[in-house]
């Protein structure tokens, strides 16, 4: 996985960004990161990872990170241990544990998720041309 570069303050939150990097890296080594979405308010941007589509993004926070799923109101069943919230984000504030094989699992879920919608035959418009 190409590593992407952003200035994020190196504390908890850098280490807890690198090990979840690490974690998307071995659930999906075709994932890219990438940093996105910078602007004067957020000159760091925004972590993006992908495969065939959006996996999920990583922001940091004054006290907290949030990885937010493109797909997170799908990845319900894939979610036996409710690591996602309502907003479709996993919260993660300094001291919190990260289950490895649980996270691991959401990731492989969102990618099958975006080849899923990849290879479905688009749908047709159903709107007809009258003359």
């Amino acid at each position: 996985m190409k590593k992407a570069t952003t200035t994020i303050p190196s504390d908890w939150r850098a280490a807890t960004l690198s090990r979840i990097s690490a974690l998307i890296q071995q659930a999906d080594p075709e994932a890219i990161e990438e940093v996105k979405w910078r602007k004067p308010t957020n000159p760091a941007g925004v972590l993006v990872w992908s495969h065939d589509g959006m996996i999920c993004t990583g922001e940091t926070y004054k006290n907290h990170l949030r990885l937010t799923f493109a797909k997170g109101h799908l990845l319900k069943d894939h979610d036996p241990n409710a690591l996602i919230n309502t907003y479709r984000a996993i919260v993660i504030h300094e001291g919190d544990k990260i289950y490895d094989k649980a996270f691991q699992n959401l990731i492989r879920a969102a990618v099958a998720l975006n080849r899923q919608a990849k290879s479905a035959p688009k749908a047709r418009s159903s709107t007809k041309r009258v003359s």
